[in-house]
């Protein structure tokens, strides 16, 4: 990954978090929340500068990156208290980031697990799983079944 000024990410989603809370302050009862894409986008830059990850082309399906051991990563990044996946991943990455706060590693490991706890279908083909319960997978997964964390959160 290039060299990349952290501070100046750091500043840019400030920027957009603030633009999101001013449009909710503006129009009451209107969310106008960072998702899709440009969150995906967002976490996918930081799980590769914490784990050393190549990344896939954009929107490659099930997979976003690969390991240095040739392991396929699915990345998930959110600023809520769930996560949906769309397809069994063979290896989760799923990061949180509170506003304001620097982004945690919520569950790191084998995408089975998850996968066989998350919920239902929904109508959009995910299936949601809640940041609680991926925390509660995550204490039991060994260390030899992680990625490594080779730089802490850039943010």
């Amino acid at each position: 990954m290039p060299d990349v000024d952290w501070a100046e990410v750091r500043t840019l989603l400030a920027s957009l978090y603030g633009s999101a809370e001013r449009l909710e302050a503006l129009f009451p009862g209107r969310k106008f929340t960072l998702d899709g894409h440009l969150v995906g986008s967002i976490g996918e830059v930081i799980a590769a500068y914490m784990s050393g990850l190549t990344l896939n082309p954009a929107s490659t399906m099930a997979h976003d990156a690969l390991c240095p051991a040739s392991r396929r990563v699915e990345i998930k990044f959110t600023q809520g208290r769930t996560v949906a996946i769309r397809h069994e991943p063979d290896h989760l990455l799923v990061l949180h980031r509170a506003r304001g706060a620097n982004v945690r590693v919520v569950y790191n490991g084998p995408g089975t697990h998850p996968w066989s706890n998350a919920g239902r279908i929904q109508s959009n083909g995910q299936r949601p799983i809640s940041l609680a319960h991926l925390t509660r997978l995550d204490a039991a997964i060994a260390n030899e079944q992680r990625l490594a964390l080779v730089r802490p959160a850039p943010i």
